[in-house]
């Protein structure tokens, strides 16, 4: 009942967004011929009607069930079009503050009445311009970043910690996090960024969670890619808030939430970590050695300090033991982990590696200046951050989730060499 109300809210909230840039339309192509303004018209609300009713109706059109890459595509657009809308609304609300402004202005001025009577404010055609223009440049924005989504970066980084053992001067290490299984379906694609991954040749390879979008069958298709992940130190993966399933409707779920079909989905998934070749490492620690010497190794299932995200972690576990260790690397999917646990009860945890945020799949990186609507929600959203010897690096994510694209924020693979 509370869904359905929701819904009719947020429709009734996208039709009015639709009736006000369409103001901005008509101001635009006012002076048109009437065939334009037929063919402009008439291809506004077809869109916008197609948009409201696709979305009226994805309750009962089983979407979940869709091919990937139809379920991906269909978000994007709605995504797509409403957000262009909505920038162009943001510009659209300045132009309707300066007639305001200068209706207030005209009716305390003498004479004030007869002129706003005789000469009506209209709206700015440059204003409107820019809006459209804004709007529509977003939207053609986001139909390029379909193009990344398999444009693996590799990002390389040196670490230097007082504490490391001589014998692990060099270690290379390669962090992928966030594969989605679900979302890939260019099997070529994904192929080639393995290759990139083996082409680092990494001591070790550390995975930090979300395998899949919800199900263990996502990685049915893709187990002989994966597999071939391989270092010679191991393959050492974590949990994500997405490898639970906590976000599928499960059919046999009850009123408390419980669902067996979830429980056996999450089993399958620990079980296909395993048939990689993969450690998955659940609250608990390994001891690495090379050359004689020890670093621990750390990994926990999901931890987040925002309510949304499930907290299953269990950090004092996992420490437990590890303590006489002189260095240690935490594998923890969320990087709000970081300043809400790690950083304040466990200062001798040397580097922790996250993933989770996507860098929200959009943004803008340059030498010296990155940028994303990431950093709003996030304080650590991307790359590397230090507080006192500590270090977090937040990985940028193999895979991709909903927006089936790249802006600005593309897929990486992580080198990191400790010194």
């Amino acid at each position: 009942m509370r869904s359905g109300f929701n819904t009719i809210v947020l429709l009734i909230i996208l039709l009015l967004l639709d009736l006000y840039v369409f103001m901005a339309i008509k101001a635009i192509f006012n002076g048109s011929t009437t065939r334009v303004r037929s063919f402009v018209f008439g291809g506004y609300w077809v869109l916008s009607a197609l948009v409201i009713l696709t979305i009226a109706l994805l309750p009962y059109m089983n979407w979940q069930e869709w091919p990937a890459n139809a379920r991906s595509y269909v978000l994007t657009i709605i995504f797509g079009l409403v957000f262009a809308k909505m920038l162009a609304a943001v510009f659209l609300l300045l132009d309707d503050g300066r007639r305001a402004v200068q209706w207030i202005i005209s009716r305390f001025s003498s004479g004030g009445g007869d002129a706003v009577a005789a000469n009506a404010i209209t709206r700015s055609k440059f204003l409107s311009q820019m809006a459209l223009i804004l709007g529509g440049g977003m939207f053609a924005t986001l139909v390029y970043g379909l193009s990344n989504k398999y444009n693996y970066r590799v990002h390389k980084l040196k670490l230097a910690f007082k504490n490391l053992p001589p014998a692990f001067k060099g270690l290379r290490i390669v962090q992928i996090s966030d594969i989605h299984s679900g979302s890939l379906s260019n099997k070529e694609a994904v192929e080639k960024g393995v290759e990139l991954i083996n082409a680092q040749k990494a001591d070790i390879i550390l995975f930090t969670g979300d395998l899949v979008n919800d199900r263990a069958t996502e990685m049915d298709n893709l187990m002989d890619v994966f597999s071939r992940v391989k270092a010679p130190m191991g393959v050492y993966s974590t949990l994500g808030n997405h490898d639970y399933g906590d976000y599928y409707a499960w059919p046999d779920r009850d009123a408390n939430g419980f669902s067996a079909q979830r429980n056996e989905n999450l089993e399958r998934l620990k079980a296909v970590h395993g048939e990689l070749g993969w450690k998955l490492l659940m609250n608990e620690h390994v001891t690495l050695e090379r050359g004689g010497q020890q670093i621990g190794l750390l990994g926990i299932e999901n931890w987040s300090a925002m309510s949304r995200f499930p907290k299953y972690g269990d950090l004092k576990k996992a420490y437990a033991g590890a303590s006489h260790l002189p260095f240690k690397i935490l594998m923890s999917h969320d990087p709000t982990h970081w300043d809400a646990q790690v950083r304040t009860e466990y200062p001798d945890i040397d580097l922790m590696l996250a993933g989770h945020t996507h860098g929200m799949q959009f943004g803008v990186e340059i030498p010296g200046f990155k940028w994303s609507p990431a950093r709003f929600i996030y304080k650590e959203w991307a790359g590397l951050y230090k507080e006192g010897d500590q270090r977090l690096y937040v990985n940028r994510g193999f895979g991709f989730l909903g927006y089936p694209g790249r802006v600005g924020i593309l897929p990486e693979i992580t080198v990191i060499e400790l010194t």
